[in-house]
């Protein structure tokens, strides 16, 4: 019988934007800082009612593609990362343990998503070994912070707003003093922009005060 032709699909492969604050930033006393200015471009984080916060996890952007529904190339940034890779072990046990909670299930694409475990960034979230969090799946539909708009959008809200966030992820591990760096804002076009808490001013004067007391 003749061979059936294998799919060929041909791919851009991109690597995740580099996201920016939707404030003005200025050196203030040393610390890079938001400003209570929108940055030019960014007013759509601020009007438009179908943008969503999201918890930003700190860890390291993976990338996945898939194709004909399996995991076919994965990259850190711009680098391919092969599967048998002793250095980059730990990107690889990641996936492994998020393929099987079933993070993997995606349609052919390629899907942005952050690594977070023990051999990234410290480790702020405690979490044994390491796991892939995708963004446009799992991140979106559990990690998006509901009181979003429920609130003016006006710069100081939002300054005191963000004293308050809760950290999500940790959260549905039964941590609610578990770590939380920020918030990145999705438009459903793919626009996105970040806010961490240590673009605000009162994060160093909150690490300033600890220092003083001695904590």
């Amino acid at each position: 019988s003749q061979r059936k032709p294998r799919r060929v699909i041909e791919m851009e492969i991109k690597d995740m934007p580099k996201l920016e604050s939707p404030y003005v930033r200025k050196e203030i006393n040393g610390k890079y800082v938001c400003t209570p200015k929108v940055a030019e471009g960014y007013e759509w984080v601020f009007k438009d009612e179908t943008v969503m916060a999201i918890e930003k996890l700190d860890g390291t952007n993976v990338s996945i593609v898939i194709e004909d529904g399996m995991i076919k190339s994965i990259f850190n940034r711009t680098e391919r990362i092969p599967f048998f890779n002793s250095g980059k072990r730990h990107i690889i046990e990641g996936l492994l343990e998020s393929h099987e909670r079933g993070y993997c299930n995606l349609t052919d694409g390629q899907y942005f998503g952050e690594l977070i475990g023990e051999k990234v960034n410290g480790n702020p979230y405690k979490i044994d070994g390491h796991i892939w969090i995708p963004f446009a799946t799992y991140s979106q539909n559990h990690l998006r912070y509901k009181s979003w708009g429920k609130y003016p959008k006006d710069y100081e809200t939002i300054r005191e707003w963000f004293k308050t966030l809760m950290p999500l992820f940790t959260m549905k591990r039964g941590d609610k003093e578990g770590f939380v760096e920020g918030i990145v804002f999705t438009h459903p076009d793919g626009r996105m922009a970040k806010l961490r808490r240590d673009m605000f001013d009162w994060y160093y004067e909150n690490l300033a005060n600890l220092a003083h007391n001695g904590e």
